[in-house]
């Protein structure tokens, strides 16, 4: 079939890698210099898929250090702890050994169109997702590390099945949880379990903060998420807190 060059581009855009392949091997011969710069367009998709299959890979051989196909395993992780305003938010996810999300890492890394269209993929392939959610008022109250965990716990409590191996993010282990656990530095990026965490605890935590940004327009929080970027010291400065906000943050800031 002789296609123009855009009809063409339609066509290799819409096609599965293995596909993709296959295809590029008929127009190989194609001397249209639209054509040639369409091959190396598509030959550097493949090369990047491929590049994100091995980073995959390697984040499931971690896992399986863990797991070695006889224990559950649970990837938990947390966002939201540095923010002055909204709470922190923790998930737990138990993936099958089998699953493919290519392209899934560190949800801090990825683009916001890309963290969620892995957070649909997550919630179809997971076999367990838990969220806990601790709000502004309780992190002023038993301060932001105790509310991490506290968020976490809830998280794991919110499982729908049993599990035997917990793997968590960072370089303590949850207090008060009886299940063997290991403390991951940089697990966002080393784990295919923690790596789903992080992304369904981001995706979580951002919603909640367009969600208020509807309530509390002045915050500027659908962008910073309650950060403390410089429209929302501004809107603090002018218009004060909110219920939402830290006051133990902005205590140790100066600002409350």
């Amino acid at each position: 079939m002789n296609l123009n060059i855009k009809e063409l581009d339609q066509l290799l855009n819409n096609l599965s890698i293995e596909a993709l392949k296959e295809e590029l091997k008929a127009y190989e011969i194609d001397t249209r210099s639209g054509v040639i710069k369409l091959i190396d367009k598509y030959k550097r998709k493949i090369q990047t898929y491929e590049n994100e299959l091995a980073l995959w890979q390697l984040k499931c051989e971690f896992d399986s250090i863990f797991h070695d196909n006889q224990y559950i395993l649970v990837g938990i992780d947390e966002v939201g702890r540095g923010p002055l305003a909204g709470p922190v938010v923790a998930a737990a996810v138990i993936l099958p050994y089998d699953t493919n999300l290519v392209g899934l890492k560190d949800s801090k890394k990825l683009t916001e169109p890309k963290r969620e269209k892995l957070y649909d993929q997550i919630q179809s392939n997971a076999l367990g997702i838990g969220i806990g959610i601790v709000d502004a008022d309780r992190i002023d109250e038993i301060n932001i590390l105790q509310a991490t965990f506290e968020a976490m716990r809830h998280a794991l409590s919110e499982l729908k099945m049993d599990y035997d191996r917990v793997l968590v993010d960072g370089d303590k282990v949850i207090p008060k949880i009886q299940i063997r656990q290991e403390a991951i530095i940089g697990g966002d990026d080393k784990s295919a379990s923690i790596a789903a965490a992080s992304v369904i605890a981001k995706v979580t935590r951002d919603r909640m903060m367009k969600a208020y940004a509807n309530t509390y327009d002045k915050y500027d929080w659908e962008n910073n998420k309650g950060y403390g970027s410089q429209k929302h010291y501004e809107a603090i400065r002018n218009y004060g807190i909110t219920p939402l906000h830290r006051k133990s943050f902005l205590k140790n800031e100066g600002i409350f």
